[in-house]
């Protein structure tokens, strides 16, 4: 996998021994955390809703998942566009208002009638969901750099937490609130949280890290004619390492983004599992992910980033295989919070990885893949029960989780160097 240059920190008074500028980090820290866990508890609030918004429309599976592109097309569409975006008028704006946009555009989806306004509603609800997440590992990305500690996994846990949560509370309030009411009350709550915890990234500038003299080796004679070939070479390189990475990324984000959608339904139509019982899915599986990458720092430095990469795609693959097909709700659920031990770092050393090698567009691209994965399996698990059945359709998770494993280990000697990105924009390696 890539090797990255060293980098300094040029924040303003970012030198580890100035007390004003670690308070404006942590300050900074604190409130990108607060922004991903928003963001996970804000989508699980709409995913445990999504039987009962299915019953109310009258749609099938496959008019479901025809609906569910309209996040897909929303988001991955948005998403090429975000790093432009974050270039042009900073990470941080961007962030606080794609996350009131994806605040009230949540209040929406229980308001449509037919699979066709659902899919329009949550075409602007996708929107909001792509922007916000490149936004937001763009902003977490320039903060690793300027921290010079390997916190990327902290802000993905904190996602996950927020989807434990979000869909734990979900689940208690199902039988007594409206999916009206209830996502309602999700959009005071982004509002609020946006409008306490928003103008701190406002305020903030982005740490700006400076990439450290690189040592200048002696002229080779007759070499010269190659000079002008190398960076050249190096982009190319580095542009097929961030695929790479983008691909693991997709591979592994289709699992989440099926459990977000299809974990409930699964649990409750095939496994004839309570409504609680079913909204535990998502949770469980979500606290997994959580606990994954709250010790994923300590994974990767012992392990390794390649071999972390790949265990965990062979741990996630044997766990969705034991949770599409388990004859039980309950083994289900074992293979459920397997399956998210497995991904759970798998994403955010991808798309940390592609941000350090070439900055937002890095991060834009790896993540363009990503959650297109996310969102775009879940219609397709649609389509796939519709013609056979949701458990075989939810074991192409683990045949891509198995695939993200191959492609990271037939990678593991692929190498390029940072793209040359302006100093404020590089970041260090992920740990």
């Amino acid at each position: 996998m890539p090797h990255l240059n060293k980098v300094g920190t040029a924040v303003s008074g970012g030198d580890d021994k100035d007390p004003a500028a670690r308070s404006s980090l942590s300050r900074l820290r604190t409130a990108l955390t607060v922004f991903f866990a928003l963001d996970g508890f804000m989508f699980a609030g709409w995913v445990v809703r999504i039987p009962a918004i299915k019953e109310r429309t009258g749609a099938s599976e496959s008019d479901l998942g025809l609906a569910l592109l309209g996040v897909s097309a929303g988001a991955v569409v948005t998403m090429v566009f975000t790093g432009r975006l974050c270039q042009r008028f900073g990470s941080h704006p961007v962030t606080v208002v794609s996350m009131v946009l994806l605040s009230l555009s949540i209040a929406l989806p229980p308001r449509a009638h037919s699979a066709l306004t659902l899919g329009l509603v949550l075409l602007l609800f996708g929107t909001a969901y792509g922007a916000l997440n490149v936004s937001m590992n763009s902003a977490a990305v320039d903060l690793v750099a300027a921290l010079r500690r390997p916190v990327i996994s902290s802000f993905h846990a904190a996602y996950s937490l927020g989807g434990m949560v979000g869909a734990g509370l979900g689940g208690l309030v199902a039988g007594g609130l409206s999916p009206t009411v209830h996502l309602l009350l999700l959009t005071g709550a982004g509002l609020l949280v946006t409008a306490v915890t928003g103008p701190v990234l406002l305020r903030q500038a982005v740490p700006a890290p400076v990439l450290l003299p690189a040592p200048v080796p002696a002229p080779v004679p007759g070499a010269e004619a190659g000079v002008a070939h190398a960076p050249r070479g190096r982009e190319r390189s580095t542009r097929r390492v961030v695929l790479l990475l983008g691909v693991i990324a997709l591979c592994t984000a289709y699992g989440e983004g099926a459990m977000a959608d299809w974990s409930a339904l699964h649990l409750t139509e095939d496994l004839d599992a309570s409504p609680g019982l079913a909204a535990a899915g998502y949770s469980l599986f979500a606290l997994a992910m959580t606990a994954g990458r709250l010790s994923g720092t300590v994974l990767l430095e012992r392990l390794g980033q390649n071999r972390a990469l790949v265990l965990g795609g062979l741990t996630a693959a044997l766990g969705m295989l034991l949770g599409a097909l388990a004859p039980t709700a309950w083994a289900a659920l074992a293979g459920f919070a397997v399956a998210g031990l497995g991904l759970a770092n798998i994403f955010p050393v991808a798309v940390g990885r592609a941000g350090a090698l070439a900055g937002p567009g890095g991060v834009a691209t790896a993540s363009t893949l990503g959650y297109g994965g996310m969102l775009l399996g879940p219609p397709a698990i649609g389509f796939l029960a519709d013609w056979f059945s949701l458990p075989l359709a939810l074991t192409t998770v683990a045949l891509l989780a198995a695939a993200a494993a191959v492609v990271a280990h037939a990678a593991r000697n692929v190498s390029a160097e940072p793209a040359r990105q302006p100093p404020h924009r590089q970041a260090p390696q992920q740990a």
